[in-house]
Parts: C-alpha cells; structure tokens; sequence
C-alpha cells in the first residue's frame, strides 16, 4: 500500500499515524522530492495497470490451468509451501505465483482475458538469500521485471532465469519476476474477416439485404 506523498519521500519521521500530526511530521516539503523514487513508484504504478493478473476482482480457487494452480505459495527452496511451513515462525521469506492464465474475467468483447504470469519473491528477513526457482512446471524462463535493491533492473535491462536456477535475493528485498513463455504457447485469436452485406432478390423483385451468401440451392449451374 501506498500513502500519498510516499512516492516523494515523505517518510513523516517514521510515523504510519500521522493524521493528527498538523505539523512538519504530516506536511508535504514541495522543495524535496526524491526523483528516483518517484520513478520508481511510476514503474510500479505502470506495470499494475498494464498487468489485469494483479487486479483481480475475484478471489482465488486454488484450480489447476494448464497443470499449475492459479496461485500457489513457494518456499525458498523451490518448493510449494505446506500446511506445517506457514506454522514455522522463524520464516520470513515467501515467493507468490500468480497464473496469468487463471483470469476469471473477460474484456469489454467478451473475450477472455490472458495475462503474464509473475513470481514475487519477498524476502523480509535480515539475511540474503539463495532462492531456487520453481522448476519448468511452472515456467520455462524467467525474466526480472522488478528489483527493489536495484531501480535499474527490470525495464531497462532484462535479466534471464532458468527453472531450478539459484538467484540471490537481498534482505528486506523484493524481486518480481515475469514468465516469458515461447510464442507457440501464447493463446491468440483467430482474426474474423467482416461479413460484407450482399443485396439478393427475392421473387417478388423486391432488394432485401442479407448477411450471407445467397442460397443456391436448385440453382442450376452453367
């Protein structure tokens, strides 16, 4: 969540309550903005609204697409988080799948929606980590869309990952991760040519127009 003017670096002294604070702790310093944040935020902002996988407007069921879940909880090691994982309160790393392919949504058309797939990882502790990416079950490349230890990474400059491989994930850090899958995977539709509107007669010789071709049925051919 974003608090406006965090996206220009108004910290309010470290304060999350501030709205009683009629003071220099809840005003907004115009002369001070913290440029390269407030890029950063833009590329958040962007990549949210580009991306209908994270705005999802209904919850989600846990339903097998195309071998994998719609969302899935992942360990550091790779794995798919357990039951006895979420109890271990040493923890403070998870990785979040979010299948692109699972929208349950469709467009103004009616067309069902398909999006990327994304892997987030978050690393709260206080230590790097080695994290293993999920095997090709899940994706067969991965490339950094976000990096919140490195602004640079992501648009600018794309960086390839493979299943199984090890990446370092920084403390207090998280890394956003997009599938890129091959072309002959991605879902596209079939364009229609428009039916253009054909003037028959009937046999009354009055024109009436149709949105077929005509019916030549016992039409004897030349």
């Amino acid at each position: 969540m974003i608090l406006g003017g965090d996206e220009l670096g108004r910290t309010q002294g470290g304060n999350n309550n501030a709205y009683c604070q009629d003071n220099e702790i809840s005003w907004y310093d115009w002369s001070y903005t913290d440029d390269e944040f407030l890029a950063w935020c833009k590329r958040v902002i962007a990549l949210r609204a580009e991306h209908p996988v994270f705005r999802r407007r209904r919850w989600f069921h846990g339903q097998l697409i195309r071998g994998v879940e719609d969302l899935a909880w992942l360990r550091p090691d790779g794995e798919e988080m357990t039951d006895q994982d979420w109890d271990t309160g040493h923890a403070r790393a998870v990785g979040v799948y979010m299948n692109g392919a699972s929208l349950p949504t469709t467009d103004a058309y009616g067309e069902r929606i398909i999006d990327d797939t994304f892997l987030l990882l978050f690393n709260a502790s206080d230590q790097d980590l080695l994290w293993t990416l999920p095997s090709s079950r899940w994706s067969s490349r991965w490339t950094v869309e976000l990096d919140t230890t490195d602004p640079r990474r992501g648009a600018s400059r794309a960086v390839h990952a493979r299943p199984l491989e090890q990446r370092p994930i920084a403390a207090r850090s998280l890394v956003v991760l997009r599938s890129t899958r091959p072309p002959s995977t991605l879902v596209t539709a079939t364009p229609q040519q428009p039916t253009r509107p054909l003037i028959v007669a009937d046999p009354a010789s009055n024109p009436i127009e149709s949105t077929g071709p005509p019916d030549t049925k016992g039409v004897p051919s030349a």
